[in-house]
């Protein structure tokens, strides 16, 4: 095909420039591109051999073969201008969108949604809805939970608690004693199939209960070490054959100084005649609403994660194997001393300024 246009004739000095650009890896691609496609018509090809010899079509070609013959190289390096596309969001609409989404959703909903805040708007599309709330990091479905402590006693049982973890007692063992209830076995009506290249492991949609369990476990600060045991129920009975199963492998006069929360089978009548026998035995009780501070809620986190969570047991007692020997397997292979890192303080503060925001009446002194 023979092109109207004019023959493009390179200078010595067009051509060096060309060809750096080409060569210097520094170079944009599209300069290299546009470098490129007039060397080879400047080397004397037509349309159709440089469309081949470049792999651009020939409107691509076109448009700089008449941009260098207009501002030579120049012209290659800089971009036409274009007229400007949508104008910005105002910023009171801006507000007026991050106003409504903090506000009460509507009636049928029980958060706002993309279409819903552009169909309130009136003013916006889908797409600018979503990129301000990405712009502002609000998720609209997104849900956190908190649980602020109502103890009268918080600062001091914390203090209390994170004093044994930081600083134990000389000679002196500290444990962090939990349960965790609740536990089933899980099994699926129909064996699943397994997982294969480009496809995960596919399971029935509905599953069958095995029955449920309990496991009463103690971690032992200095070591890390856990022991357990699987109880059918978490009662006052239970919690104290438990202690006096850890109670065995201690040496007798031992101080022992326990970590506990506040479920009421560590505070019945049993528990403390169990202990008005045992003077070396001291129990610490953490805040109420704040479990988390037992130390041995860690190991239990890591259980549900790794051992627990999509697991498949078929009956009751395939449960309780697993969980024991997860705990074996703790105790021979990860068991390390339980280092705690934040400070009573911090914890205070951070306290104070929930407590304050819920109940701004009531006083947080200490």
């Amino acid at each position: 095909m023979k092109s109207t246009r004019q023959q493009i004739i390179l200078t010595r000095a067009e051509r060096t420039e060309l060809e750096g650009i080409i060569t210097t890896p520094q170079s944009r691609q599209k300069h290299v591109l546009r470098a490129r496609i007039i060397l080879t018509l400047g080397a004397g090809h037509n349309l159709t051999e440089t469309v081949t010899l470049t792999g651009r079509c020939k409107v691509t070609v076109w448009r700089w073969w008449d941009r260098f013959l207009e501002e030579r190289v120049e012209g290659l390096l800089d971009d036409a201008s274009r007229p400007p596309g949508k104008p910005p969001i105002p910023k009171n609409q801006v507000k007026a969108l991050i106003e409504l989404t903090m506000s009460t959703p509507p009636q049928h909903a029980s958060h706002w949604t993309i279409r819903a805040l552009a169909k309130r708007m009136g003013t916006m599309s889908r797409t600018p809805v979503q990129r301000i709330l990405r712009r502002y990091k609000i998720k609209t479905h997104q849900v956190k939970t908190f649980k602020v402590s109502r103890d009268p006693k918080f600062v001091e049982k914390v203090r209390d608690v994170v004093g044994l973890y930081s600083n134990p007692p000389d000679q002196a063992i500290v444990l962090s004693i939990d349960e965790k209830p609740g536990i089933q076995a899980i099994g699926r009506t129909q064996t699943p199939l397994p997982m294969k290249p480009g496809q995960p492991e596919t399971r029935t949609d509905d599953d069958k209960r095995n029955g449920t369990t309990c496991l009463l476990a103690a971690l032992d600060i200095a070591t890390g070490k856990v022991t357990g045991r699987m109880v059918d129920r978490h009662r006052s009975r239970e919690f104290l054959s438990f202690r006096d199963q850890v109670a065995e492998g201690i040496k007798p006069g031992t101080p022992v100084h326990v970590v506990l929360d506040n479920v009421s089978s560590h505070k019945s009548k049993e528990v403390y005649q169990w202990l008005k026998d045992k003077d070396n035995w001291t129990f610490h009780f953490t805040p109420t609403s704040a479990s988390w501070m037992n130390a041995v809620e860690g190991f239990f986190s890591k259980l549900a994660r790794q051992r627990l969570k999509n697991a498949i047991f078929n009956s009751l007692d395939e449960c309780i194997e697993a969980i024991e020997y997860v705990i074996e397997h703790h105790k021979e292979n990860n068991a390390q001393p339980f280092k705690w890192s934040k400070k009573p303080e911090d914890i205070v503060a951070a306290w104070k300024r929930g407590y304050q925001k819920l109940y701004p009446k009531l006083d947080t002194s200490v």
